[in-house]
């Protein structure tokens, strides 16, 4: 193989790593490739008529809102990345996290909730039930990292604040 030849199978191989990357991200999936995915099946299944309710997209906002707002908050007042793989130096307690555990996750599900209503989606609904599931398993893991983390600190939010819906879940 010559020299251009390797480099262009080293910078295809670059970007579809760079790809895969990208779309494992999960709020490039929430808010860039479910909405796109949802919007093509309903077509599909509607023989290309999309049935828009106009009083879902106040949840689509809500959901992106309290998701950016949220994440911008938590970097701000305890450090850390934007995702999960680098953690917060300090525990918040405060803003939405005041009434919430995940705000952040919350405003995913808010989003895809969104997504559902607004689309008249059946796909939608599945896609947030699975969603979901897969966000409370991934609560349970990150809980268990926070608890090492901050100790006694941790497990007193844990008592006062509820892990999903302020006063009931």
């Amino acid at each position: 193989m010559d020299r251009d030849a390797e480099h262009a199978a080293m910078s295809s191989s670059d970007a579809l790593h760079a790809l895969r990357r990208l779309l494992a991200r999960t709020p490039v999936r929430t808010f860039v490739i479910y909405p796109i995915a949802v919007i093509a099946l309903e077509l599909a299944m509607r023989r290309g008529q999309l049935v828009i309710a106009p009083w879902g997209a106040p949840l689509l906002a809500w959901g992106y809102l309290q998701y950016r707002l949220a994440g911008s908050y938590r970097e701000q007042h305890g450090g850390g990345g934007p995702g999960i793989t680098v953690p917060p130096a300090h525990l918040v307690v405060d803003g939405l996290n005041a009434y919430t555990r995940n705000p952040m996750y919350l405003g995913h599900l808010i989003f895809m909730l969104g997504l559902a209503v607004t689309f008249w989606s059946w796909p939608a609904l599945i896609l947030l039930a699975v969603n979901a599931a897969w966000f409370d398993r991934r609560v349970r893991d990150d809980e268990a990292r926070l608890r090492a983390q901050f100790g006694a600190e941790y497990a007193d939010y844990q008592m006062r604040v509820k892990r999903w819906l302020p006063g009931l879940l």
